[in-house]
């Protein structure tokens, strides 16, 4: 008997290509992980500008608008405010922006860019610019133009879910030179 059953073929489960609970959710699990990996490699990239992950996106904000009050900008980039507050005093310590009172309102402060961080804007937008050859290297044109505007789409729709349950939410990018 015990030669039967060594010879019946194996019945051992087989894993699965993704975790058994994102098996429901498999464009959701593609997307965090692309997210993941974008993010790794924009942190190599910042790095070398002297850069943590997320103080680009303040620094662009802060470069497209001049000067912000914080709480603005904390509800501008939609991170936690002690994450901004972080962020920014390593900003100020590098050079990169300074922090004033708001001459109309003193207990609040106004924080803009410095003329020392415009030679960071050129690197950022080449860095960026690198990492978008990375990470579409492998489609054609067309295909690029289809994943912008169907990630356009599932970030609206993220978005309309987010102000239905009262959170706020960024407009949503519609690309360049569209309005």
């Amino acid at each position: 008997m015990a030669a039967e059953a060594a010879q019946e073929p194996s019945t051992a489960r087989q894993c699965p290509a993704v975790p058994s609970a994102v098996l429901d959710g498999p464009v959701s699990h593609a997307i965090s992980r692309v997210a993941r990996l974008h993010r790794i490699a924009a942190g190599r990239a910042l790095r070398d500008l002297g850069l943590h992950p997320g103080q680009e996106f303040l620094m662009m904000h802060l470069w497209d608008s001049g000067a912000v009050r914080q709480s603005e900008l904390i509800k501008a980039v939609g991170l936690d405010p002690s994450t901004v507050t972080k962020m920014l005093q390593r900003l100020e310590q590098s050079g990169h922006v300074r922090r004033r009172p708001d001459p109309s309102d003193r207990r609040a402060s106004l924080v803009e860019a410095t003329d020392a961080s415009c030679g960071l804007l050129v690197e950022v937008r080449r860095a960026w610019g690198e990492l978008e050859h990375q990470t579409l290297e492998g489609l054609e044109d067309t295909e690029r133009t289809e994943l912008a505007r169907l990630l356009g789409k599932v970030e609206a729709s993220l978005c309309t879910e987010l102000t239905r349950s009262g959170a706020e939410c960024e407009a949503t990018y519609k690309g360049p030179g569209a309005c």
